[in-house]
């Protein structure tokens, strides 16, 4: 897959098969609608094409509104777009400039000069352009004018996977792990840097990487232990994810520490992906460390057992 950032360095296509959107998670809705992108491209042999955003539209025309946390940074989007066979990925940096750019605007620079879409599809309920004036109506009119056709992808056939964004953000920050991986259709995950900490899990027989998200719009899930797998380098590890503000010792600041079992490296300041299996249990206050770390002791069987599948 090709990564274009911005439309400037794209060469128009012959036959382009285009769709648009956030794309936040590319959950299981999503993956319906580039399961169509890649058919019509096969059939018709062109090629596909997603246009996506970034940042997020909602962090540049609303900066107050904090509460918007994202599935995914752009790149591990990019990444599951790969995954599903897409041929190009144009990144347009989403600025309140871009915001007002006209819904016919967007199709004549954008959809058909630039990129020479012959066919574009898009998800029930489709908006775009300034003032989410754009739909799929306005699409339909122009399409024979322009030369490309569109298609839409029918409410039923979405609705009835029951599947939204906010649906999994939803789930996450509650521990629901089990709905998240199943609208997701794959493991929930973070990437961060291991950065120091104050080695008491090393202490308790526990040793943990830290970690530190660059990204402060990545949504964490909720507070817990959570049976884990991790990705260091090219190998995969099987741990525990400990998430919240270490009540036993009274803690300040929410931390996001992993155990990794039969793991003895030193990899302060590398990068570490964690994929979420399940939670264990909600975080709570114990009378002291030793109370904390029997608990520890069972917290791994109980990792262990949901990993052993």
């Amino acid at each position: 897959m090709k990564i274009y950032h911005g439309v400037e360095d794209f060469a128009r296509l012959d036959y382009a098969v285009v769709t648009s959107g956030t794309f936040d998670g590319v959950h299981l809705g999503h993956q319906k609608i580039l399961s169509r992108l890649r058919e019509i491209a096969l059939h018709e042999k062109g090629e596909s094409v997603v246009i996506t955003f970034w940042p997020h539209p909602r962090l540049v025309l609303h900066p107050e509104d904090t509460s918007l946390k994202l599935l995914n940074t752009f790149e591990e989007k990019a990444e599951l777009l790969k995954k599903q066979g897409i041929n190009h990925l144009i990144r347009i940096p989403f600025t309140k400039e871009f915001s007002q750019l006209t819904s016919q605007d967007f199709i004549d620079q954008v959809l058909v000069n630039t990129i020479g879409t012959k066919k574009l599809v898009i998800g029930y309920d489709h908006h775009f352009g300034k003032n989410r004036e754009g739909s799929f109506e306005q699409l339909k009119l122009n399409g024979p004018k322009f030369g490309f056709h569109v298609e839409e992808i029918p409410r039923q056939d979405v609705d009835h996977i029951g599947v939204s964004s906010t649906r999994i953000r939803q789930s996450l920050e509650v521990g629901d792990i089990d709905t998240a991986t199943h609208f997701l259709g794959t493991n929930y995950s973070i990437t961060g840097r291991v950065v120091i900490g104050d080695k008491l899990g090393r202490v308790l027989g526990y040793p943990t990487a830290n970690i530190e998200i660059e990204n402060k719009n990545k949504l964490v899930p909720a507070d817990g232990i959570y049976a884990v797998t991790i990705k260091h380098e090219h190998a995969m590890y099987r741990g525990m994810l400990y998430i919240g503000l270490r009540p036993t010792i009274n803690g300040v600041k929410r931390n996001i520490e992993v155990n990794i079992f039969d793991f003895n490296k030193d990899i302060y300041g590398e990068s570490l992906s964690i994929y979420f299996h399940s939670l264990i249990r909600e975080d709570k206050k114990f009378n002291d460390l030793e109370e904390l770390k029997i608990q520890l002791h069972q917290d791994k069987i109980d990792a262990l057992g949901k990993l052993a599948i």
